[in-house]
């Protein structure tokens, strides 16, 4: 246990032929040393992280996924053969795999847990951003561009143009989600339109069918929706139950989380 191995006085290399030999108190050293780095460890435990990552693990209904580089991928493939052995489900997941493709074998009701050293491990930085669930990241509440359907078009250009998404979110009272008007939308009206647009609504032009993702599908599913035929869209409202509108994932917002 431990980073650096404790300090012991070894016999010298034997000569040819002798058998190397270890007495009792060098080997006691060591079994102390080895407790030492064990209450070491459990005296710096945070026992709130540690609650918090058993009740995590104790609630997942799917599969546990273990993933690491080298010494640590050993660690974590151990892992997740001892969970299996005692009827758990669990797998090892190798970063690097994961980084091209494998990563789909996670769901929303999966959870993934990283072995790193450093914390600073390429492959593993680059997997995070690939095992984020949509709530994860997506925008909510007051950054969402939201109106009615009986908002005039020409009223509403604030809200389409400030809050960064590039469309309009169209819902009801209670907050169900009726369509979408983007700003491309805007673009299309006003040629087709002309002066007339000063009098249509948000809810005559809208778009009443768009792509929705829910917020616990996995950040890399939702772009791979967004680029998906008949034509890549820019981004996805992210509804609930009865299509009540929680928020927004935009192809800006992936990219900056790393995908």
């Amino acid at each position: 246990m431990g980073s650096l191995p404790p300090s012991l006085d070894l016999p010298a290399d034997p000569k040819h032929g002798q058998q190397r030999q270890i007495d009792e108190s060098t080997l006691l050293n060591l079994f102390k040393a080895q407790q030492n780095h064990l209450n070491y460890f459990f005296r710096h435990l945070d026992l709130s992280q540690a609650l918090s990552f058993s009740q995590t693990l104790l609630n997942t209904t799917g599969t546990i996924f273990f993933s690491g580089v080298g010494k640590s991928g050993f660690v974590a493939n151990k892992i997740s053969q001892t969970l299996v052995s005692l009827g758990i489900r669990a797998s090892f997941l190798n970063p690097v795999d994961a980084l091209h493709g494998d990563i789909g074998a996670l769901s929303s009701l999966d959870v993934l847990v990283l072995f790193s050293k450093s914390g600073n491990t390429d492959e593993l930085l680059r997997l995070v951003p690939c095992a984020r669930a949509v709530k994860d990241v997506m925008k909510k509440q007051n950054e969402l561009p939201v109106c009615r359907e009986g908002d005039l078009i020409m009223d509403q250009l604030v809200e389409l143009t400030s809050k960064g998404c590039g469309c309009l979110l169209v819902v009801d009272p209670d907050h169900h989600l009726i369509g979408t008007f983007t700003d491309g939308d805007l673009r299309r009206t006003l040629k087709a339109s002309g002066e007339a647009i000063f009098k249509l609504t948000v809810g005559e032009m809208c778009n009443r069918n768009p792509r929705t993702i829910g917020p616990d599908a996995m950040a890399v599913e939702a772009m791979k929706k967004m680029e998906s035929p008949p034509s890549p869209v820019q981004f996805l409202p992210v509804i609930r139950d009865q299509n009540v509108l929680i928020g927004i994932i935009t192809l800006h917002g992936l990219v900056s989380a790393g995908l």
